[in-house]
């Protein structure tokens, strides 16, 4: 019997949508690296490999193959896009050597951007701006960090609180509280 398959009409598709990837990820990275996602031939090998796709619906050469062909809006709002852990699996396996890791972070900060942030990740950043860090340490994390014979806090914003300041200086320098709160609202 043969399978029934949806079609799905493209409706509206932006051709520089991968230029513009590239662009914005070429400040970050080497415009070489950015490039490499035109070479996903959509083997598999990144979905096959990853950790996070055995556990999730995160296929990442679909989110590729949107990006490559146009499909802004679909690439940027997918929820899937928020599964990678960025453990970089994928990246090390990859037969052509797409900087898949990278590129999905490049994808993220263009979502964020345009106003596709989940909830949960707004909580965090909340967090994040309230103590310096995504996961403030707690009770149970400096006992553990005091039997590992580390100091109970980190040398970060927990030993130096003056320095969340300056950390909270750089977030709305690029306008980051701004399009959490955004988010938010």
């Amino acid at each position: 019997m043969p399978s029934t398959l949806k079609r799905q009409t493209i409706q509206k598709r932006d051709k520089d949508f991968v230029n513009e990837v590239m662009d914005l990820g070429s400040k970050i990275f080497p415009r070489e690296d950015m490039a490499t996602l035109r070479a996903c031939l959509q083997c598999g090998t990144c979905t096959g490999s990853c950790p996070s796709g055995r556990r999730t619906a995160w296929r990442i050469r679909q989110i590729f193959l949107k990006t490559i062909i146009g499909l802004r809006e679909e690439a940027l709002s997918s929820d899937d896009l928020w599964n990678c852990t960025t453990c970089y699996t994928c990246q090390e396996r990859c037969p052509r050597k797409v900087r898949s890791t990278d590129i999905v972070r490049v994808l993220r900060n263009m979502a964020v951007k345009e106003g596709h942030m989940r909830p949960e990740h707004a909580k965090v950043c909340e967090i994040f701006f309230k103590y310096g860090h995504a996961v403030p340490i707690n009770d149970d994390v400096k006992a553990i960090r005091k039997r590992l014979a580390l100091s109970e806090l980190p040398p970060t914003v927990h030993t130096y609180p003056e320095a969340l300041k300056e950390v909270l200086v750089l977030v709305d320098d690029k306008g980051f509280r701004a399009l959490v709160e955004k988010k938010g609202s």
